[in-house]
């Protein structure tokens, strides 16, 4: 089921009535959000819903045997249990052919001909998310950081919590199952503030995110059509795309689950306002880079190795990151670009240089600060291309293209240059409402207090979302 969709325009008020119907009764609620959430999986294909279910066991009866259990090589091998159920679903459901291809491609090269077979297998929704989860609740009970939950129900609920599923944020237990646990008053203001959220999630999604692609696509996959500007023009729309569309799925997700008494953390902090990459990585995606950070490491010895090991643990956490993407090499050299990006910074102690947000306590950023935002933008969306296209060798030609001036015009007759008069203005007004609001959780967390003013920006941002709420189309981390 899609945020963005007219099932889901019904199922969320259902669910919402229904849920506080039962405000006095947790264990209500609880069974209530667990059909609700398997119920919103099991649209996309009830067949799934086993790996999320056996997961949940797996980690739930994992959990309970690590606390109980004292002995150290015991306590190993009860989370290797964990690793190999969880790593094995994403690594048959989602590398499997990848590896087996690129094994095919490196005997190649020495003249053998490999006669093998792939999975035609679909990839499961959200899978990359959840499992995640409820790996980090194992290993922190391993690590004796987390007591276990005594309820599988709850510890369910936890895992399977619709809102954020699908695509995240990728919640920690220690902020989660304590929600899930205990009581949830209903409070108007929380409500009103997730409403307002979820408007702006959706208007980054169908305004932004969805426009852009239709001339995204089109571009990187006709680029050898288009010249250097047109193909410069497809970058800058796809960073927008790509941002539009994740954080107006978390933004929509983290609206929702305040509906429900339920915070969820913050998942994007105005990435694009980012001063250097070391910023850029603590405002994009903030549940997977602390995840990494937390996970990966620090328990490789972070920065309290020699340079050498400290290189190659700023490798591994970008490297991987960009292998969660997925599984094509075009992730995995994204990942190494910003690796390379931001290992000069670490060396040069300068990664923790912007800890507060832009132009802190001005309205206008100094000239240096605003050079380097356009710096790190550019880096930043050169990167996307390698993201964004198909293959290495088309994300190149895609860059070579760019400083070709004699290309062919025949598609331009397929790109209609017209969209970006709407683009245009909706990335402005996006820009806008997040600059102001750069220092708060999304872009109209705080309005001006003129309530003539203030609904006015409700209603416009409405209407624009109700003019281009067509098509449903997917969200992009869906297929991660």
């Amino acid at each position: 089921m899609l945020f963005n969709s007219i099932e889901y325009l019904f199922f969320l008020p259902i669910v919402f009535a229904l849920y506080w119907c039962f405000s006095k009764k947790i264990k209500m609620q609880n069974i209530l959000l667990l059909a609700a959430s398997y119920f919103f999986y099991a649209l996309w294909d009830y067949r799934f819903l086993s790996l999320i279910i056996i997961s949940s066991l797996t980690d739930f009866v994992i959990g309970l045997k690590l606390h109980q259990e004292k002995r150290t090589s015991i306590r190993k091998v009860l989370l290797i249990g964990s690793l190999t159920v969880n790593l094995g679903f994403l690594l048959v459901f989602k590398y499997c052919n990848f590896f087996v291809d690129s094994f095919s491609d490196l005997i190649s090269l020495f003249g053998f001909q490999a006669n093998y077979t792939t999975l035609n297998i679909v990839l499961p929704v959200g899978i990359s998310f959840y499992t995640f989860q409820t790996l980090s609740y194992t290993i922190d009970i391993y690590r004796n950081k987390l007591e276990p939950s005594k309820s599988t129900l709850n510890f369910f609920t936890y895992v399977a919590f619709f809102p954020q599923l699908v695509a995240g944020p990728i919640e920690r237990a220690s902020n989660l199952l304590p929600q899930i646990e205990k009581r949830r008053t209903f409070s108007y203001d929380e409500a009103k503030d997730g409403m307002r959220q979820i408007l702006w999630g959706l208007f980054k999604k169908v305004a932004i995110a969805d426009n852009c692609a239709l001339l995204v696509d089109p571009i990187f996959n006709n680029y050898q059509d288009y010249n250097g500007s047109i193909l410069i023009l497809g970058a800058i729309l796809f960073a927008f795309q790509i941002y539009g569309d994740f954080s107006g799925y978390s933004d929509i997700a983290i609206g929702t689950a305040k509906l429900f008494g339920v915070k969820l953390m913050q998942n994007f902090a105005t990435p694009y306002f980012s001063r250097d990459i070391a910023e850029f990585w603590r405002r994009w995606h903030i549940s997977l880079s602390t995840w990494f950070r937390d996970y990966l490491y620090i328990p490789l010895g972070g920065s309290r190795v020699s340079q050498l090991l400290q290189l190659r643990n700023i490798f591994a956490i970008f490297l991987v990151s960009g292998f969660w993407h997925g599984a094509n090499w075009t992730f995995i050299l994204w990942g190494g670009i910003h690796a390379v990006c931001y290992i000069p910074q670490v060396f040069s102690k300068t990664n923790r240089r912007f800890l507060d947000w832009v132009a802190k306590n001005k309205m206008i950023p100094s000239l240096y600060e605003l050079y380097r935002v356009f710096l790190t933008f550019f880096i930043v969306t050169f990167a996307w291309i390698f993201f964004r296209a198909p293959s290495i060798e088309d994300a190149f030609k895609y860059i070579g293209s760019i400083f070709k001036f004699n290309n062919s015009s025949d598609g331009y007759f397929q790109l209609d240059i017209s969209l970006l008069n709407y683009i245009i203005p909706f990335i402005l007004i996006m820009l806008v409402l997040e600059w102001f609001n750069r220092a708060y959780e999304y872009g109209i967390k705080q309005l001006p207090s003129n309530i003539f003013v203030r609904y006015s920006i409700y209603i416009f941002l409405s209407l624009i979302v109700l003019q281009y709420l067509y098509g449903e189309s997917e969200f992009i981390y869906f297929q991660f």
